[in-house]
């Protein structure tokens, strides 16, 4: 288990370094820079932001230089645009989208696994066509539509629920539109592999030993089909603890998800860069996580 971790550990650093060259080498070739306005900078002005942020010098060297104060002195930088400290931004933006992707994460991965559990328990039965029905309905509708629609249906017709209000927030909508997607795919994937769990040797053994359907469904069944649903519950954890861009931009939500949507239209470098390798370190600890809770959900499986 330790030298897998270790192993594990590293990849990740390469991979996280592979995605901040990626990045930070691909917006530097965007047209356009972080002063480009309506109103036109001096020159003399523009050259001393452009010395202030290094953008005066190469760019393997300005590359060079976001690295170290990374890495040594722990400096994600100031905004380009409004020179706020990146990190301060990105935790006061993450507590907003953090509470709003739990609460979505918890009612998708809960809503899947009881779904996808009584589709395969009543397949091509009624209830399982009804399930199948919905999950496609889901996987297909886009998130920005599907969130538009609650939006004008629940608050602009019905009234039944007020438009977001940072006072007085209401998590209802932006969780159903941000746990849609993901809840459907984990029925998907719950139903598939209970299938697959309830035809094996070993369920039809307990059965004929008299053990109650409740035990052989969530004892025996469920366990064994968890696999493939925490290898897709990973990623969608961390990349969902950031807020849905869209669902953020949709209902006005002032989460980490809309600062970044704003950061690449400004062409604000450094916000674009700490944002990006933000996500991309939730990515790489979420998966070395789902690797470790394998071993627990089936303690056959040794990690090398």
């Amino acid at each position: 288990m330790g030298k897998y971790v270790v192993k594990r550990t590293l990849l990740a650093i390469f991979t996280i370094f592979i995605i901040s060259a990626i990045t930070f080498f691909t917006m530097h070739s965007i047209p356009g820079d972080p002063f480009t306005s309506e109103k036109e900078v001096p020159a003399t002005v523009r050259a001393e932001l452009e010395a202030r942020f290094n953008l005066d010098k190469p760019l393997g060297t300005q590359y060079v230089l976001y690295l170290k104060g990374i890495l040594l002195e722990n400096d994600w930088g100031i905004s380009m645009k409004d020179g706020r400290d990146i990190w301060t931004t990105i935790t006061s933006r993450l507590a907003v989208s953090a509470r709003l992707g739990l609460m979505a994460a918890a009612v998708a991965i809960v809503a899947g696994l009881i779904l996808g559990c009584i589709a395969a328990l009543n397949r091509n039965k009624l209830p399982d066509r009804l399930i199948v029905f919905f999950v496609t309905l889901f996987n297909a509708l886009p998130s920005f539509v599907f969130g538009t629609l609650l939006l004008l249906v629940f608050c602009m017709w019905l009234k039944w629920i007020p438009v977001w209000d940072a006072n007085h927030p209401s998590y209802i909508l932006p969780v159903i539109a941000l746990a849609a997607s993901p809840m459907a795919q984990i029925t998907r994937l719950t139903k598939t592999s209970m299938l697959d769990s309830l035809s094996q040797d070993y369920i039809r053994t307990a059965r004929a030993k008299g053990v109650k359907q409740i035990f052989v469904v969530f004892k025996h069944a469920l366990r064994n089909a968890l696999i493939p649903v925490i290898t897709y519950i990973g990623p969608m954890v961390a990349y969902i603890l950031t807020g849905s861009m869209v669902v953020e931009s949709i209902f006005t939500i002032g989460g980490l998800g809309s600062k970044f949507v704003s950061s690449i239209t400004d062409r604000d470098y450094t916000l674009i860069m700490g944002t990006t390798l933000f996500l991309a370190i939730l990515m790489v600890v979420a998966n070395l996580i789902t690797d470790i809770v394998y071993t627990l959900i089936d303690p056959r499986i040794r990690l090398e």
